[in-house]
């Protein structure tokens, strides 16, 4: 089963992530994560908006799939914790998110994540978390 396979399997098997509608892609530049637009993810109607926490599940998401990805690892990472910042209303349209990790352990890592939606340069949202590896 190729990388790409297995990550299309890996999004099969998580409800949540086939909620919110979660798509792996590659380019140059690496792995990247889309959230294409479904009216269920606005929660400003007026706006309208993305709900804040179809964006922060949406980067905790694209975390744990890029950990997967960086570790051709089969074992799910476990969140340890978590927090966003909000910059600007997400637009009800595509959002994008990229992953770096900054610092990997054997059994943590640091994981930085941006998303975006005309132009990576202006983030809807950025976030920080820390991931435990393993239980040994």
């Amino acid at each position: 089963m190729s990388s790409r396979e297995h990550f299309e399997a890996v999004l099969a098997e998580s409800p949540y992530a086939q909620l919110l509608g979660v798509q792996i892609h590659e380019d140059a530049g690496g792995v990247y994560f889309a959230l294409p637009f479904q009216p269920h993810n606005i929660g400003n109607d007026q706006l309208p908006a993305l709900h804040g926490g179809v964006i922060g599940g949406f980067l905790e998401t694209a975390a744990l799939l890029h950990l997967l990805w960086l570790r051709e690892s089969e074992e799910l990472p476990r969140t340890v914790d978590f927090s966003v910042d909000y910059l600007r209303s997400g637009k009800a349209e595509t959002l994008y998110a990229r992953c770096s990790v900054t610092k990997q352990g054997k059994r943590v890592a640091n994981v930085l994540m941006t998303a975006w939606q005309d132009d990576p340069a202006r983030p809807v949202a950025v976030a920080r978390a820390h991931f435990l590896l393993s239980a040994r």
